[in-house]
């Protein structure tokens, strides 16, 4: 559509899609060509005229003309054709209307069977519906055809009527008296036609543009070859589309029906071929019907017909309109390094070369353009293509020989696509894209090697780990799109998650026990050590005074941490190993388990899992981020971070199995608690069997015995955990890691040091088995610890046959259940998706759908950002009134 200049464009908006049937005459006046040969080429290799591959179905060859609108393969849009079927067929999918159709009106009269003057009052009823409330409208449909079909006499002509049984996809039968008459679809299009419009109406179909009758099929439409191209295979033979052969198979039956018709052939083969010809064309528009026939190639494959290239996740919608390849765009391995920016991604040069960013050459970056030309495609930092503006010419670097002289002629307007070079902003993603963090912006940094590198800190948005994982590239094209992504999808602005209100990215594993390990108050260092920890943090500012002079000049690890937090910065709250025996509150902690930071110094307490972790609100990281804004996080995690790495390098962290050796004594004490738990269950199992067990409110004699069975030994495990946990070093490492929540937790160095326990399988003690016992180790009807999947042992000392079965028995639960829940979850995360993707926050700060209705009068009821939020809480007042005091102290 043209405009003069200075006309207003008229805005149009879609009111709505109206689906309908193509009737038997708009089928007919579309077709350019009537198919009834199903042969496809003549001996000479052309197509045959009348066949499914005739010149008039359009022009899809280089150079052909089309016969019917004269355009080459470029302008031509192709065109239908049509077979005329020997016997009407049944539309598969509209079964089950015509079925309330059937039902609903007068086998006789065809009038719906509803008292005339009801049925006009009803009419009207319904379009008043249909105008103001869609909905309300169906729901009313419904229940006149309920009542409709439930008569047994038509109150307009007094016809008896009969019972339909319809069976799926398209078999209907009338119950008559003297039995089952089945109906033919010519009787059913018989019937069909006999309703008249207003009742077709009132039955909630629209007569003008879906009479009923149109869905029993009289001719059927061949869609063009611009929609089944065939192909040519390296031997040279041609390779139909799989349409084309589903089709052709049609051709086939319907031809056979004809001959069996004109040639009064007996009425079963007539009604066989009938049939066949039926279940081609359900076939043929869907190929996965239960119950019917399905087309499928010599080899046994099955062909992809109408509704296998719509639906799914290979079809069109989700395939190739929803989600698409692209270009521009690389995927490969990820591999860590902590050394880079949480900003920054690793970007192999191999991929730098091949993706490219397109330069508009303007006298500021004009000599640097050049430089990129002279380099060329094949040495990094260089150019791909040039466009020349002025000639209207697009250049390809690989075939130009005088690269000086093309960059010579470089020109301002001209666009140079140069090599993705450092600074670069790119998107990275990992599948399942499950939330906003699923992709991100990241700026390319070119390094050595074949994968893309990764800081670790940024693994858990994008729950990424580096056994193998493979993540995308994108590079944005245009300006806009650059600016975005750098102010919008920049990692540092989403170091808080919008889920819970915290920081997602943030410390953990490694980080955390280094953390602990600087900050703990038996830390001290050297001169060469402060050097080598600032060093890894790019601290380039002033050495604070040592804590201890004599006799030589020590530093605590507490010092270090202090010179990367902000001046006014104040904290308190609890570490993750104030828990147990260090429990303690305020500033007076003797266990360096409560932390206090005064004015950006960290005076007690230690760096663990509740102050600088992932997933850890309120915590010192999740402060300096909502405080000091997203750079000054950024920083934090870039510098300071980076030197808990290095404090492990230094000390050295691994675990062995003296971490988790227990004294003999302990070993002692446990078997005694054994011994004692085992002896309550044998007195519980003794109860149970003389009727004496005391029964739990709301469960069974049998219930009862099992629930306690399990706390006792639930109790026994953990009895024994902190026996061995007791014995234990608090400086060797597998308890380090535990408490400080840097991986594992006391449950596991109890399942290591001191016994298994009870393992269960959906919350009860494992039963299934033989018939009378789990195992034949046992007797028969034995209920005790052991014979129930009660583990004694531990890993230390290995276990026993029967036992490690019990085990494998308590983990397959977790990764049946792990595999049966990402499906789930991942359907009604889709299901999700659909129903809210339409949903925005206008600028009035309403949320609105795309019809502009209004579903929340402001954004979250509050208007609140939950990623700035404290934990959920819009304002922290305990926070406010701490920043005050601290600041006035």
């Amino acid at each position: 559509m043209s405009y003069s200049p200075g006309e207003e464009r008229e805005r149009y908006t879609i009111s709505g899609i109206r689906f309908s049937l193509l009737s038997p005459r708009e089928i007919r006046e579309m077709a350019k060509v009537t198919v009834i040969r199903p042969e496809i080429y003549e001996v000479d290799g052309s197509p045959v005229m009348g066949g499914l591959r005739d010149p008039h179905f359009g022009a899809i060859e280089p150079g052909e003309r089309c016969p019917v609108c004269g355009n080459t393969r470029q302008d031509c849009p192709g065109h239908f054709g049509k077979i005329d079927l020997a016997r009407p067929v049944v539309l598969p999918h509209l079964g089950d209307k015509i079925y309330q159709l059937l039902q609903s009106t007068c086998r006789s009269c065809g009038r719906i069977l509803i008292p005339p003057q009801k049925a006009a009052y009803m009419l009207g009823i319904y379009r008043r519906l249909r105008e103001k409330w869609p909905l309300l409208a169906d729901i009313f449909v419904e229940e006149v055809i309920k009542e409709a079909s439930s008569a047994t006499e038509c109150p307009h002509c007094g016809a008896k009527q009969y019972k339909i049984k319809f069976i799926k996809p398209y078999n209907f039968y009338e119950v008559r008296p003297e039995g089952e008459v089945r109906l033919t679809p010519s009787d059913v299009r018989e019937r069909l036609e006999k309703i008249p419009d207003d009742d077709v109406e009132l039955l909630g179909w629209d007569p003008k543009s879906a009479r009923p009758e149109w869905a029993v099929l009289t001719v059927l439409p061949v869609p063009p070859l611009s929609v089944r191209p065939s192909i040519t295979m390296e031997s040279g033979s041609r390779a139909e589309d799989d349409l084309t052969h589903a089709l052709a198979e049609i051709v086939r039956q319907n031809e056979r029906l004809k001959n069996f018709i004109s040639s009064s052939a007996p009425e079963s083969m007539i009604e066989e071929a009938w049939q066949a010809l039926q279940n081609v064309i359900a076939a043929y528009i869907d190929n996965e019907l239960p119950n019917i026939y399905q087309l499928s190639h010599r080899g046994r494959k099955q062909l992809k017909t109408l509704a296998q290239r719509l639906k799914g996740k290979e079809g069109r919608l989700r395939g190739n309109l929803n989600g698409k390849r692209v270009n521009f765009s690389s995927r490969t391995v990820i591999s860590p390094d902590p050394l880079i920016s949480i900003n920054e991604v690793g970007v192999p040069i191999e991929v730098a070369k091949i993706l490219t960013v397109p330069m508009v050459v303007t006298k500021f970056n004009i000599e640097e353009a050049r430089k990129y030309v002279l380099n060329g495609p094949y040495q990094w930092p260089g150019a791909t293509i040039v466009y020349k503006k002025r000639e209207g010419v697009k250049l390809d670097l690989r075939y130009q020989r005088n690269l000086r002289q093309l960059a010579e002629s470089l020109e301002v307007g001209d666009i140079v696509e140069r090599h993705l070079i450092d600074g670069d902003i790119v998107l990275f993603n990992r599948q399942p894209s499950l939330h906003r963090m699923s992709i991100m912006g990241h700026k390319v940094r070119v390094m050595p090697g074949r994968t893309f590198r990764l800081n670790l800190l940024v693994c858990a948005p994008y729950n990424a780990d580096f056994d193998g994982d493979e993540m995308n590239l994108h590079v944005p094209r245009l300006e806009e799109a650059r600016a975005e992504a750098l102010n919008l999808l920049l990692v540092e602005n989403h170091i808080l998650t919008p889920r819970y209100g915290g920081p997602i990215i943030g410390g953990r594993q490694d980080y955390i026990s280094g953390a602990y390990l600087l900050t703990v108050k038996t830390t001290l260092f050297d001169r060469e050590a402060v050097g080598r920890l600032l060093a890894a943090a790019s601290y380039s500012g002033e050495l604070p005074e040592p804590a201890i002079l004599k006799p030589r000049p020590l530093w605590t690890g507490k010092q270090l941490v202090s010179l990367f937090l902000p001046s006014d910065f104040n904290f308190s709250g609890r570490a993750k190993i104030n828990a147990g025996d260090l429990k303690c509150d305020g500033e007076d902690c003797f266990f360096d388990s409560y932390v206090v930071i005064r004015r950006g110094r960290l005076l007690e307490g230690v760096f663990d899992k509740n102050t600088i972790g992932a997933e850890q609100p309120e915590s010192v990281l999740h402060y300096i981020a909502l405080e000091y804004g997203n750079a000054a996080a950024r920083q934090l995690l870039d510098t300071m971070y980076r030197m808990f790495i290095r404090m492990l390098e230094l000390r050295g962290f691994s675990i062995s199995i003296s971490d988790i050796e227990i004294p003999k004594e302990a070993r002692d004490k446990i078997a005694k608690m054994t011994e004692e738990a085992k002896e309550d269950v044998m007195k519980l199992i003794e109860q149970y069997r003389n009727g004496t067990l005391e029964i739990i409110p709301g469960r069974t004699l049998e219930e009862s015995l099992e629930l306690k069975i399990i706390q006792r030994l639930q109790k026994l495990r953990d009895d024994a955990g902190k026996t061995a946990i007791g014995y234990m070093n608090p400086f060797n490492n597998a308890f380090i890691m535990a408490r400080t929540g840097a991986r594992g937790s006391d449950i596991n160095i109890t399942q290591m040091a001191a016994m298994l326990g009870q393992q269960t399988v959906r919350g009860r003690r494992i039963v299934r088995g033989f018939r009378t016992r789990t195992l034949p180790h046992f007797r028969p009807g034995d209920l005790s610890p052991e014979a129930r999947g009660f583990v004694v042992s531990n890993f230390r000392d290995g276990l026993k046959p029967h036992e490690v079965f019990f085990h494998a028995a308590g983990g397959r639960e977790g990764l049946v259940d792990t595999a049966l829940k990402t499906s789930q979850s991942g359907y009604m995360q889709r299901r999700l998706i659909n129903a809210l993707q339409d949903l925005h926050v206008a600028y009035d700060g309403t949320v609105r759908d795309s019809q502009d209705n209004i579903i929340q009068f402001r954004y979250g009821e509050d208007g609140v950002d939950p990623q700035k939020t404290y934990h959920g809480k819009a304002v922290n007042v305990d926070r406010l009134i701490e920043k005050v005091k601290q600041g006035g102290a």
